[in-house]
């Protein structure tokens, strides 16, 4: 842990917000949480509880503990006392501009304010700030931050590489997986990702081609198991022999077919039309009717433990 980070003031409690701060507390950190919304702290308090069984499983560090966190109504005056700031306001770049110049205005000049912003770069929210606007950055984590590592940390042009490095060392020193972007990205990448796979997703589904429940099966049964240990660069890489040699194979290999696919993904884009958005909806509506949701949700959270524990003992695997 960063010795020089001690207390995480936290900007909105909605789902990220939440579970940053139970990775917060989990850590042995102290936190000030704000939130304007209606029922916010009594929402963060159950989810606190309903998710502190489950950082225990992961492990705890020393002086982790629910009793480590304050809620203010009015987060202006606890500013001066934070040492790290982690955003997690609506994706609204009017919103977070306002936001982000009154954190800047109002934190100490050399701590770190870090918005979860999902796609939008921070040279688009920073314009209004006066004090240092070098210190803020997008830290994008992937949901939800107290189980998932990912988090991509996406200076703006303007960002000071100490705060990047200081950042990237927090980050990780919370087990996470920093992964620094050389340049901003709209989306930056796991959510560009995710935007390609989930549009034909949407596609066939939608076209009839195939059910939501068998769609999902095609990755969790396939494409997924075989990226949660190896990306799909190295999955190449493996798929055409392995070696030095197997990347250009299997790309010179599937070349011609893929361009062909490509054409006709392109030609049957999902249309975000609110006609092609009902079917669509409709069609995951007829799976849902007979699937437990929190059930789901549960095992998905024991699995995805069981499998990072896993991973810790696999060094080679990224």
């Amino acid at each position: 842990m960063s010795t020089s980070i001690k207390t995480v003031g936290v900007v909105g409690t909605g789902v990220i917000g939440a579970s940053w701060t139970a990775l917060f507390l989990a850590k042995g950190l102290n936190v000030i949480v704000s939130d304007p919304a209606p029922g916010a702290e009594e929402k963060l308090t159950a989810y606190l509880k309903k998710q502190w069984p489950v950082l225990e499983r992961i492990g705890l560090s020393t002086n982790a503990s629910l009793s480590n966190y304050k809620f203010v109504s009015d987060i202006d005056n606890h500013l001066g006392s934070v040492d790290f700031v982690q955003e997690n306001a609506p994706e609204r770049v009017d919103f977070k501009r306002k936001l982000i110049a009154n954190l800047d205005a109002r934190t100490r000049s050399d701590v770190i304010i870090a918005s979860s912003s999902s796609g939008i770069p921070s040279s688009q929210f920073i314009d209004d700030c006066k004090q240092n606007p070098s210190r803020v950055l997008i830290g994008h984590p992937f949901n939800p931050p107290h189980l998932i590592p990912l988090v991509e940390i996406v200076p703006h042009p303007g960002t000071e590489d100490k705060y990047t490095k200081l950042a990237t060392e927090f980050y990780a020193s919370l087990g996470k997986h920093p992964v620094v972007l050389r340049q901003e990205s709209p989306g930056f990448i796991a959510n560009r990702l995710q935007a390609a796979i989930g549009n034909e997703a949407y596609s066939l589904v939608q076209r009839g081609i195939v059910s939501a429940k068998d769609l999902d099966t095609c990755v969790t049964s396939g494409l997924g198991l075989r990226w949660a240990l190896t990306g799909p660069l190295m999955t190449n890489v493996l798929g055409g022999g392995g070696g030095a040699a197997g990347f250009k194979h299997l790309l010179q290999h599937l070349g011609p077919g893929v361009q062909a696919w490509t054409k006709d993904m392109n030609e049957h884009a999902f249309q975000w039309t609110p006609e092609s958005i009902e079917s669509l909806e409709a069609s995951v509506g007829d799976w849902l009717k007979t699937t437990d949701v929190a059930s789901v949700e549960s095992e998905r959270d024991d699995v995805i433990i069981s499998l990072m524990k896993l991973k810790d003992n696999a060094p080679d695997l990224v």
